[in-house]
């Protein structure tokens, strides 16, 4: 298996490179798989009834969604955990801290050390097409794997806060 890639050669609108063209890569999505084919694949794999395993899914579904409103990071069995958490603008004085920082709310999800080493261990090829839809390369990876850290904000405070408890 290999995740796919592709380089489109787009002319840039904003920001530094604005009116150059650069290759600008995105994931390559065969399609979406609908909950149905999903629920269907888990109950043959498990020898669950389809049933059984759409109860259970709709119940976890539920138990997330109630306990993580309740600012609880909840377990997703054989994924990682996901939590809610906020990005908001930081201020220099407590009497400027109101609701209206807050830039974006957020779903925040951790993977499992099994996912990070499945995501670590697949190969990614990319295609790169000029601005015309060309395909002009193919490249393999020959990256070391490395993962992003969900739990690392890069650091600072702007745009990075995520708890909702007073100190």
């Amino acid at each position: 298996m290999a995740i796919k890639l592709k380089a489109r050669e787009m002319k840039q609108n904003v920001g530094k490179y604005a009116g150059q063209y650069r290759f600008v890569m995105s994931t390559e999505l065969y399609n979406k798989l609908t909950e149905r084919k999903v629920l269907a694949e888990a109950a043959m794999r498990s020898g669950i009834s389809q049933g059984t395993i759409n109860a259970a899914w709709a119940a976890i579904g539920e138990v997330i969604k109630a306990w993580a409103t309740e600012g609880h990071s909840v377990a997703v069995p054989g994924l990682g955990t996901m939590r809610f958490g906020v990005r908001a603008t930081s201020v220099a004085d407590v009497s400027e801290v109101s609701s209206s920082l807050i830039t974006s709310r957020r779903v925040i999800f951790t993977p499992s050390t099994d996912i990070k080493d499945e995501l670590a261990n697949t190969s990614i090829n990319i295609t790169c097409y000029d601005r015309d839809g060309n395909v002009i390369k193919q490249v393999a990876s020959d990256d070391e794997g490395n993962i992003e850290d969900p739990e690392d904000d890069g650091g600072g405070s702007e745009g990075g806060a995520t708890g909702g408890n007073p100190l």
